[in-house]
C-alpha cells in the first residue's frame, strides 16, 4: 500500500509470513494497531470483499489457527521502515451489505497471544533463578524470531532443591508476568527492529534514555500534533509502606518505599500531593530478599498524575511515535512542557491518511529539563 508520503507493507503466513497478495491489498480499507504498556497490544485489518472474493479463505484458514496465522505490519516514512506490529490472528468477523459487498474484519494480538495458549502448570525448575526460568519459557518461541532479554532481580532469590522446587503456574505468559510482578518488573514483546524479529523484555520499566522526536503544539510551521488535551489526577497517589518485624525485639517497624528508582526518575519538578498510605501485608512468611522485592514491586507502580492525550500526524512528525519510551512536548506552557512516558499509541491507516492517537504520562508538573530537543 503506497500512499505517497508513506508506504505500508503487510506480511501474512504461518510462522514465516509472506507479503499479502495484491488482490488482498486492493481490498484493504483500514488498518488499526494499538501498542500499550498495559495488557496486550493488538491490531485489526478491514477488507471490503464481495461474495466471490478469494479473501473468504481467511475465514477458513484463519479460523482453524493450526498453525497460527502471523501478521507483520511495516510502515515506511521518509525511507525508514518501522515494524508497527508482529502478531497472530485471533478471530475474524463478517458484516454483510445490501448490495452484495461485505466487510471482513481480521482481529489479532501481539505475540504474547501465542504464549498464552498452553497450560504448563507443574513443570519443575530445580535450582533455577528467575532469569533462567524466563529464558526457559521463551526458548519455545524462537521460531517467531523472539530475542529474549532477561534482567536479574536486584535481590535474587534461589532456593535449594532440597527445600523447595519452583513450579510453572499456568501458561508461559501468565507465569512470566507473575515473576515480573513479584520482582517489580514488567514483561512485554516489542516488534522489530527488523521484520520477523521481536524483543521479549523482562526487567524494570525503563523511563530513561534518548527521547523520541518532540511533539510540537502551537508552534506554527513546526506543529505536528493535530490536537492535545492535558489533565492532572492525584487521587490515587499513595505511599506504599512495608511493616518489617525486628528479629530481636519483635517490634514492628514501618518502612516507606519511595516511588522513584534509577530506571524511573521524576519527569516533573512538582509532584502530586500525597493522598494516603498503603500498607503492604502478608510479608511475615517471606525472606528478607523477598520482602525487598515486594517493596520494589509496589514502588514500581508510581503515581503518574499528569496525563496528555492527543492526535499526531506521523508524516509531519517524520516517523512513528512508539510506546514504552520518552518523548518531549513543546508549546504546551511551563506546567506541561517537558518529557513524558508514552503509555499507549493507536495507529490508524486508511487510504491516503495516517494518524496516531497517543496517551502520555508523567509524575509531576513543570519540566525537569531546561529544554526539549527537536
Amino acid at each position: 500500500m503506497n500512499e505517497g508520503a508513506f508506504l505500508v507493507s503487510i506480511l501474512v503466513g504461518p510462522t514465516v509470513p509472506i507479503p499479502l497478495p495484491r488482490v488482498a491489498l486492493e481490498a484493504l480499507e483500514e488498518i488499526e494497531v494499538t501498542q500499550t504498556t498495559e495488557g496486550e497490544s493488538g491490531f485489526s485489518l478491514k477488507f471490503s470483499i464481495d461474495t466471490h472474493s478469494v479473501l473468504h479463505t481467511l475465514l477458513l484458514v484463519g479460523g482453524q489457527q493450526v498453525p497460527a496465522l502471523r501478521v507483520i505490519v511495516v510502515v515506511t516514512i521518509g525511507g525508514l521502515p518501522q515494524v508497527l506490529m508482529d502478531g497472530v490472528i485471533d478471530k475474524q468477523e463478517m458484516s454483510g451489505g445490501g448490495s452484495g459487498a461485505a466487510m471482513l474484519t481480521v482481529l489479532g494480538k501481539d505475540l504474547t497471544s501465542v504464549m498464552n495458549r498452553i497450560d504448563k502448570t507443574g513443570l519443575p525448575y530445580p535450582a533455577m533463578p528467575v532469569p533462567a526460568r524466563v529464558l526457559a519459557c521463551l526458548a519455545t518461541y524462537a521460531p517467531y524470531g523472539m530475542i529474549p532479554v532477561a534482567i536479574p532481580p536486584i535481590f535474587p532469590v534461589t532456593k535449594s532443591p532440597t527445600t523447595e522446587i519452583p513450579k510453572h503456574k499456568g501458561t508461559d505468559l501468565a507465569y512470566i508476568r507473575q515473576m515480573a510482578a513479584e520482582a517489580g518488573y514488567v514483561f512485554y514483546v516489542e516488534p522489530g527492529p527488523v521484520p520477523g524479529t521481536n524483543t521479549a523484555y523482562f526487567g524494570p520499566e525503563i523511563r530513561v534514555g534518548i527521547p523520541q522526536r518532540a511533539l510540537n503544539i502551537n508552534s506554527d510551521g513546526f506543529t505536528n500534533v493535530l490536537s492535545a488535551e492535558f489533565g492532572i489526577d492525584a487521587a490515587q497517589h499513595e505511599l506504599p509502606v512495608m511493616i518489617v518485624q525486628e528479629p530481636f525485639s519483635k517490634v514492628s517497624i514501618p518502612i516507606p518505599v519511595p516511588d522513584i528508582s534509577l530506571a524511573n526518575p521524576p519527569l516533573g519538578l512538582v509532584p502530586p500531593r500525597l493522598t494516603g498510605i498503603r500498607v503492604l501485608d502478608d510479608l511475615g512468611s517471606l525472606s528478607a530478599p523477598e520482602v525487598m522485592l515486594r517493596g520494589l514491586a509496589a514502588s514500581a507502580k508510581s503515581a503518574d498524575a499528569v496525563t496528555a492525550t492527543g492526535t499526531l500526524d506521523p508524516v509531519r512528525y517524520g516517523g512513528l511515535l512508539r510506546s514504552r519510551g520518552l518523548v518531549g512536548m513543546r508549546g504546551a506552557g511551563m506546567a506541561f512542557d517537558g518529557l513524558y512516558f508514552v503509555k499507549s499509541v493507536t495507529t490508524s491507516i486508511k487510504a491516503g491518511a495516517l494518524t496516531q492517537r497517543f496517551a502520555l504520562v508523567r509524575n509531576g508538573l513543570v519540566s525537569t529539563v531546561p529544554a526539549v530537543a527537536a
